[in-house]
């Protein structure tokens, strides 16, 4: 490795920046064991919510929804993305106290389900944004046949795609040990580990700049429009995009930060901690969407109390299936759940 490349960094290893041949090692102290409880603490608690959140979601769908919606099949492609993801979240927690104990064939699978769930919910949730600016903008044209098998080749695309795109990290991942003795779960080449991070960047970036492009456009058109139905899904799928982007754009701006050197010991100290509790915020956001339902759709909302109705024994013979009030006014692309 040239004096001018930088090893790669990983939860364990605190000397991001520094050249190889460099002697003082930049010592996080107290910023480790604050760092360690705070993973123990905060992915925990997504993993069961985003277990109990978005397992509930799908069963309200399949219970009360005809997924015969394009928007539906999404949601419920990113209910699965979601748990996908926070399945991860129990072996980072054990890697951040322990260091990588699981092997090599679970670092790679476990960096790739990283990867899959992140590039998954991203990828629909701009398919999400683009149908809702095309029924907003052209609502004529809107398919108005059933989509269940168009959306089940969206997804079938999608999944692929997200599958495809991380095969090279999962070529370079391997387990190696850190300056401190830990073994970690990594990329085995700098150059690659910035590949990676360039790459995650420009396809949030990209898929920012289609869904701002399409909400600019959106909002225009409902200035001119009341219609409350529109108005409402637009806000939730609005409110749910935020989120994400919110949740993962200081993420992805300080991953792209730390492929540079640092230029002093307190600024590594500072960008390391300010990474590492982006990190949290990120990989927290898989419990985020089934609570934005709850608040947000009105749809989901009175789901959810249906269910909860018939779960108790008083409320069983007062509460009929929505599918049955519904027959004869069923309309593909307003039968969504929100």
């Amino acid at each position: 490795m040239d004096e001018e490349e930088y090893p790669a960094y990983s939860d364990n290893n605190y000397s991001y920046g520094y050249s190889i041949n460099e002697s003082n090692v930049c010592e996080m102290g107290n910023y480790f064991v604050f760092y360690t409880h705070l993973t123990t603490v905060i992915y925990s608690l997504a993993f069961f919510l985003s277990l109990l959140g978005n397992t509930l979601v799908l069963w309200i769908l399949f219970k009360y929804e005809n997924l015969v919606s394009l928007t539906n099949i999404f949601i419920m492609n990113l209910c699965v993305s979601d748990l996908i993801f926070s399945c991860m979240l129990p072996f980072w927690v054990v890697d951040q106290t322990f260091g990588w104990i699981f092997g090599e064939f679970l670092c790679k699978a476990m960096n790739a389900i990283f990867s899959i769930g992140y590039y998954s919910g991203v990828f629909f949730l701009t398919l999400m944004t683009i149908l809702r600016y095309l029924s907003v903008v052209n609502p004529l044209s809107t398919l108005r046949s059933p989509t269940q098998c168009c959306g089940s080749v969206v997804s079938l695309v999608v999944w692929t795609g997200s599958i495809l795109i991380v095969v090279p990290e999962v070529m370079h991942t391997t387990v190696h040990e850190d300056v401190y003795g830990y073994k970690t779960c990594d990329y085995n080449d700098w150059k690659m580990k910035k590949v990676d991070v360039y790459q995650r960047n420009v396809l949030f970036l990209f898929s920012l700049g289609i869904i701002i492009f399409c909400y600019l456009r959106i909002l225009i058109i409902l200035l001119g429009t009341r219609s409350r139905r529109k108005h409402r899904t637009v806000k939730l799928i609005l409110i749910i995009v935020m989120a994400f982007f919110l949740s993962w754009a200081p993420y992805n701006i300080l991953s792209f930060l730390l492929t540079f050197p640092p230029s002093t010991c307190q600024y590594e100290k500072d960008i390391n901690l300010a990474f590492h509790i982006s990190r949290k915020i990120a990989f927290s956001h898989c419990c985020l969407n089934p609570v934005l339902y709850v608040f947000v759709g009105v749809k989901f909302k009175s789901h959810l109390i249906r269910l909860c109705s018939q779960c108790l024994p008083c409320g069983n013979s007062q509460v009929s299936s929505p599918r049955i009030c519904s027959q004869g006014k069923f309309h593909y692309e307003d039968a969504s759940i929100y």
